[in-house]
């Protein structure tokens, strides 16, 4: 076990310092370079020159990324175009609110998801199995944005269940502890302001989960119908063991090893139907400040460190997977 969690450590690292020079020459690659991207198109030859001495891009190359790693690992990412703030803390702002649509996401999509693949292989051919195999389809089918826009129009225009935009009320006097709405309502006990921020975060986190929701239930579907096709399934069934036990320890088990891993994709897939969901909702998370980055202010600090936090992320979701391996199914451990 310790062995894979070493080996898994040295490949996020090797991944993380690959993409670091990935990013230092597209940074280097931009029209006119990162110079002209924080001075802008109508700066003097003067100025550009004063701040290419003072940013160290006059040195050689190597020196150059080295500092840039140096940034890196200390997160010393320089200040924001746009707002003039550093890139940390105006990461740190958004940072909140999209990790908690995402969870809130995920722990619909996984808590669905896996049910309702299970119930469909335990009805397999049946109107059950049916109606939630065209669910799926409809589900990975439909773009994000556009359920998004339908949900908002029925459900907080027509049927006002829900509201329109936003993480909270405007009236709501709420105490930030964390940045995490829900969470920061519960630990200081404005249980008020908790179940607003929760009534905010349902239609984002309905919207966001729908595709890894459909992924999940038809892997899980998939995954339940060829353990139960297997030599020891039916063994277990001729011993004359409980129907319990046979789910539990044979056929789930044996079936989340896949699962595991479209779940851990899904989870860093989030990122991207962030952006569009959180546009739709003006959550005001990490996807509208990649959106507000790109289109608008060209606010390169903050698109690179959201490109390597994106990463770091998305390499730790995936060491997490791993080790899931090797707890859900020893032979792993072995390999």
């Amino acid at each position: 076990m310790l062995r894979v969690v070493v080996r898994r450590l040295l490949q996020m690292v090797v991944t993380l310092i690959a993409l670091s020079a990935l990013i230092f020459v597209w940074l280097r690659s931009l029209p006119g370079g990162p110079v002209e991207a924080l001075l802008g198109e109508r700066a003097t030859p003067e100025r550009r020159a004063l701040l290419t001495k003072a940013l160290g891009y006059d040195q050689p190359i190597w020196v150059q990324y080295g500092k840039f790693l140096e940034r890196v690992v200390t997160g010393n990412f320089g200040n924001s175009i746009r707002s003039g703030d550093s890139v940390a803390a105006t990461i740190g702002r958004a940072f909140p609110a999209t990790i908690e649509l995402s969870v809130a996401a995920l722990i619909i999509a996984v808590g669905i998801g896996i049910p309702l693949g299970y119930l469909a292989a335990r009805h397999r051919g049946r109107i059950l199995d049916n109606v939630i195999v065209v669910g799926t389809l409809l589900g990975i089918a439909i773009p994000i944005f556009f359920l998004g826009y339908l949900l908002k129009d029925q459900l907080t225009q027509g049927l006002h269940w829900f509201p329109p935009s936003g993480r909270q009320s405007v009236g709501i006097d709420a105490t930030r502890v964390t940045g995490f709405f829900v969470l920061d309502g519960l630990l200081t006990r404005e249980f008020d302001a908790a179940a607003d921020a929760l009534w905010h975060l349902i239609l984002p986190a309905v919207t966001l989960a729908t595709i890894p929701l459909a992924v999940i239930t038809r892997i899980t579907r998939g995954s339940v119908l060829e353990v139960l096709g297997e030599d020891y399934v039916r063994t277990a069934e001729a011993k004359g063991l409980r129907t319990r036990t046979i789910r539990g320890r044979h056929v789930l088990r044996n079936a989340l090893l896949p699962v595991t891993t479209t779940i851990g994709l899904q989870t860093g897939a989030l990122l991207g139907g962030a952006i569009l969901t959180e546009r739709v909702y003006n959550w005001g998370g990490l996807g509208s400040l990649i959106s507000d980055s790109i289109t608008g202010s060209r606010d390169y600090p903050v698109l690179q460190a959201l490109i390597l936090l994106a990463a770091f992320v998305f390499v730790v979701i995936n060491l997490i997977v791993d080790l899931s391996y090797a707890l859900i199914d020893p032979r792993v451990r072995v390999g």
